[in-house]
């Protein structure tokens, strides 16, 4: 049996939640391996909406387990509180079927602090961050100066790395102007937040071990898409870690042979949050449209997602750089109503075309889209359930995406129901 690591292709909000949704019917164990709260996950079963944060898709299905990888920086209140949330709306959550990694990094309200400073005095150079805290988490995960989950377990170890860790951050705040962080004040808060957290910590890596020895399908689910990648993204408009499918093996303790199939999800036109090169974004009443009708706000944050044109340069390069095998296409019918619909096959650089997106932030800025022009099919494919019976126009449209970006594709999403999936290619099938 195959085990399948999920990314998004684009920025994100491609409708990864949907797809991992789906496929978690066929898989044992869900592994989430990187990010934070700040990425959302909207699935829609059975008319019954679920909005998640930090917790594994998995988790609303049940007889499946659910893993936090340690690649994932967690907000402890906001476990919690999704927890308790997901509860209420029925959902059983508990120490069989919800692992946390002793490992992950935690994200304190000092950090969310420091990324909500950072943003506002930068002035015309933000990054467009969700001020949830991710990246400075990261930096002191890197900076060896992290709260871990683990550490809740010991008030003496906690108490040391506090120390250290607000050593760094009221140098910081001082610089800035802004009060000393208290340490009483803040160990005092991880003390009675850590047992309702403690009891899903695992050894995760030795967890999904014994899982492979017994052949249990395991699908790895990432968080934002491969381009905010922090080496492989629109840098430095990106996040702050890997989102690429290799750091599935990183964030989760796997090994790299563990991974058999990578499903890159791509939406039929592009859509971005926050700042950053867009080279097909349509600031038009198109752009409108298709926000409008594909509800593109997002699922944390409620931010107007910009929207464009399909980019199939930027598609083809992250299914390079993610080795990605097969893409889920989703939001198709987004596009039933328009006259006429653009797939981007180059970018004229100062006169000369290319076929990739450069490294420099300049230059990604400056780069204007070649376009290849396609009939809209002016039909509804809204809950189509087979390739031959959506238009024909539809029909190559795909079919020139897929060749294109050089990767199968092997499902295609009609409507935001799980049911409503046009099924190629089961990636959990050799």
């Amino acid at each position: 049996m195959k085990n399948v690591v999920v990314v998004g292709s684009q920025w994100g909000d491609e409708g990864k939640g949907k797809i991992v949704d789906w496929l978690s019917s066929e898989a044992d164990v869900v592994v989430r391996f990187q990010g934070g709260h700040n990425a959302g996950h909207t699935l829609v079963i059975e008319g019954k909406t679920y909005k998640l944060r930090l917790l594994p898709s998995g988790i609303v299905r049940k007889n499946k387990i659910s893993i936090i990888g340690n690649g994932v920086v967690v907000d402890p209140w906001s476990l919690v509180n999704e927890i308790e949330e997901m509860q209420k709306e029925g959902v059983d959550i508990n120490e069989n079927n919800l692992f946390l990694s002793e490992a992950a990094t935690l994200i304190l309200p000092i950090h969310s602090e420091l990324d909500a400073l950072r943003e506002d005095s930068s002035k015309d150079a933000k990054i467009g961050t969700t001020r949830r805290g991710i990246g400075p988490a990261y930096e002191d995960k890197v900076g060896r100066r992290s709260i871990r989950v683990i550490d809740l377990s010991s008030e003496q170890s906690l108490d040391l790395k506090l120390t250290s860790l607000l050593e760094h951050h009221n140098f910081l705040r001082k610089g800035m102007g802004v009060k000393e962080y208290e340490k009483n004040k803040l160990k005092g808060e991880l003390l009675k937040i850590a047992p309702k957290i403690l009891k899903y910590i695992k050894p995760t890596w030795k967890k999904i071990d014994e899982f492979k020895k017994l052949n249990k399908k395991i699908l790895f689910e990432g968080a934002q898409g491969i381009l905010l990648d922090v080496d492989h993204g629109t840098y430095p408009f990106v996040t702050s870690s890997n989102t690429v499918a290799s750091s599935a093996a990183t964030g989760s303790g796997c090994g790299i042979g563990a991974i058999n199939y990578i499903l890159g999800i791509t939406k039929a036109y592009t859509t971005r949050v926050g700042e950053g090169p867009f080279p097909t974004e349509l600031k038009d009443e198109i752009g409108e449209k298709l926000g409008k009708r594909g509800k593109e706000f997002g699922t944390v944050t409620s931010r107007k997602r910009r929207c464009g044109w399909f980019d199939g340069v930027l598609v083809k390069q992250t299914i390079k750089t993610s080795g990605i095998n097969g893409i889920a296409l989703t939001k198709l019918d987004v596009l039933d109503e328009l006259d006429e619909i653009k797939i981007c096959i180059g970018y004229d650089l100062n006169g000369e075309i290319i076929d990739y997106l450069p490294a420099s932030s300049e230059q990604q800025f400056k780069v204007k889209p070649v376009y290849k022009s396609f009939e809209g099919w002016k039909s509804s494919t809204y809950g189509v359930k087979k390739f031959s019976d959506l238009p024909k126009k539809a029909q190559k449209y795909v079919k020139f995406i897929e060749k294109f970006v050089e990767a199968k594709v092997s499902s295609i999403s009609t409507s935001p129901e799980r049911k409503d999936t046009i099924l190629i290619e089961s990636p959990f099938k050799d």
